[in-house]
């Protein structure tokens, strides 16, 4: 379940060391230990969840998710996770955009479990770690696609690229979020890789298909649609 990635914005350093140790085992992770950082970090839109403390430096993580939900228009799932354990902070939290709310102190298998029931929600996550759109289904435990029932052969990038697009299905993806998602922030890799990856990918789904399911947008980027324009 590598295929996935959790942002934790979390200011107390060993805890986001452990949150990184439990979430690990079915995700990416990328820690941020400041608001400000992290509220850049979760703009990108490459996340598929992120975990968010509320007493943050510079930036309360209320003010973050208020600017995500409405001025970014970010919809991935947000678990709040703090100490603030009142009611009314718990209602806050909602109100602004907030998934999930879950106080600490916590259990590890808590909120394991807490996750994965937001990821499976969103679509991120499917039954036995497969996702489905359409004639196309992926196994993330396997690397495994199958296009209408027969296996079909995919490189370490191309399938990781394939899994972005199906859990973000008619959705916008900028080459910079691909690039960002798969190369990470700090690859000194040219961004024109992107253009490589999606050509590979593109003809492959076409031949296995005869359905080009990926769309190009001009000077916008990319959208997998679930149903086949005319």
């Amino acid at each position: 379940m590598k295929e996935l990635h959790i942002l934790i914005i979390e200011d107390d350093e060993d805890l986001a060391k452990s949150l990184q140790l439990f979430l690990g085992e079915i995700a990416q992770t990328t820690v941020s230990h400041d608001g400000f950082e992290g509220q850049m970090l979760g703009q990108e839109g490459i996340y598929d969840l992120v975990v968010l403390d509320l007493m943050l430096p510079q930036v309360s993580g209320y003010d973050i998710l208020k600017h995500w939900r409405t001025e970014d228009h970010l919809s991935m799932p947000v678990l709040i996770l703090t100490a603030k354990d009142t009611l009314d902070d718990k209602v806050h939290g909602f109100e602004l955009g907030a998934d999930d709310y879950l106080t600490k102190p916590f259990h590890r298998e808590e909120l394991i479990m807490r996750v994965k029931a937001l990821l499976k929600r969103s679509g991120h996550l499917g039954d036995d770690n497969t996702l489905a759109v359409g004639p196309f289904k992926v196994n993330l435990s396997n690397r495994i696609v199958e296009v209408n029932g027969k296996e079909l052969e995919l490189n370490g990038k191309e399938f990781d690229l394939l899994v972005y697009f199906i859990q973000n299905p008619d959705t916008i993806i900028t080459k910079d979020q691909i690039f960002d998602r798969l190369w990470g922030f700090e690859s000194e890799t040219a961004i024109s890789v992107v253009e490589v990856y999606m050509s590979n990918l593109r003809k492959k789904l076409k031949q296995a298909s005869s359905l080009q399911p990926i769309k190009t947008l001009r000077n916008v980027g990319y959208m997998f649609e679930t149903e086949e324009s005319d």
